[in-house]
């Protein structure tokens, strides 16, 4: 079957959520504070190009991209950030993901942005997600 002319298949979705994410084969990739309103999209297009399973907060591995869902009752973001910067390679980035404008969990960009910085995080670019929103952030003199 042909899709119409700019129809948006689910798969081109999903691998259009890893490309921004900027995931490539072979990375590793570690997923923090998942929950039932979470988006399986994402994570799913993200092992689809990896061609594996996502790790989990037990691993010890050094990953590339850490992706990190985030609620604002979630407790301390800084302590949660700084949680995740154990497993994560130095060139490698997170990105948090919490629930978009007017929805419940909702994060303030100021509250992202001042706890990326006392982490010892600078924030690169935003995305949209679905019902999500993407913060990807690096360590400060990374330029991913």
């Amino acid at each position: 079957m042909v899709d119409a002319p700019g129809a948006v298949n689910d798969n081109d979705a999903a691998q259009d959520f890893a490309n921004r994410l900027c995931i490539e084969d072979g990375m590793t990739v570690q997923e923090l504070g998942w929950s039932d309103d979470c988006d399986p999209s994402i994570p799913e297009a993200v092992e689809d190009r990896i061609g594996e399973a996502l790790l989990d907060e037990d691993t010890d591995e050094l990953c590339d991209v850490i992706l990190l869902w985030w609620h604002d009752d979630d407790g301390d973001l800084v302590d949660g950030l700084v949680d995740a910067l154990r497993n994560l390679d130095s060139e490698g980035c997170i990105w948090l993901l919490t629930p978009g404008a007017g929805k419940e969990g909702t994060v303030p960009p100021g509250e992202i942005s001042e706890s990326a910085q006392l982490a010892g995080l600078v924030q690169t670019k935003s995305d949209r997600f679905g019902g999500f929103q993407g913060s990807c952030l690096v360590a400060r003199g990374n330029k991913r």
